[in-house]
């Protein structure tokens, strides 16, 4: 009789055990799920797969629930998760939580700005370092970033410009 008893007392704690594990499954699962939607909103926007694993962990999350704890627990982790998902991305946008992260500044320069207007179509130079085709080129003693047709070219050779659009700058070799 007292080892019966021992070995029912063993079982519960081992059941006791494995819904705890489970518990701790479901939760993790729907707390990794959230993290990553808020992630792929606040930091990632766009669909991508933060967003779609971020969801999968979600469904499954809310799945193994049912499968585990039954249909009644299994929909109250879904009103759980829904009044979870709409409060953290509330809090998220409405305290600016994420202000800190965001950039508050921009930048307004643009590439060879201003300084195209003593260049003009002949002008020539000299490669300054490879052209890949893009690469630098100094013209009529100042540096610019310059483009070829598709050529490469190597570094230290003689080119001439042969176009200009809106602030590119494209040379030719000459032989």
């Amino acid at each position: 009789m007292i080892e019966l008893s021992t070995n029912e007392s063993c079982n519960e704690r081992i059941e006791y055990f494995y819904k705890m594990i489970e518990w701790i499954t479901v939760i993790s699962l729907v707390f990794f799920g959230l993290a990553l939607i808020v992630a792929e909103i606040i930091f990632v926007p766009g669909t991508t797969l933060v967003g779609v694993f971020g969801f999968a962990f979600l469904i499954l999350g809310v799945g193994l629930s049912f499968r585990y704890f039954g249909s009644e627990a299994g929909w109250i982790t879904v009103g759980v998760t829904s009044v979870a998902s709409g409060a953290i991305l509330y809090y998220s946008f409405s305290s600016n939580v994420w202000g800190k992260f965001s950039l508050k500044s921009s930048s307004e320069a643009k590439l060879n700005e201003g300084e195209l207007d003593e260049l003009k179509v002949g002008t020539e130079g000299q490669t300054v370092s490879a052209l890949r085709p893009i690469g630098k080129a100094e013209l009529n003693n100042k540096t610019f970033e310059v483009k070829t047709l598709g050529e490469y070219l190597d570094s230290g050779r003689r080119v001439r410009v042969i176009k200009i659009l809106s602030n590119q700058i494209f040379v030719e070799p000459i032989n």
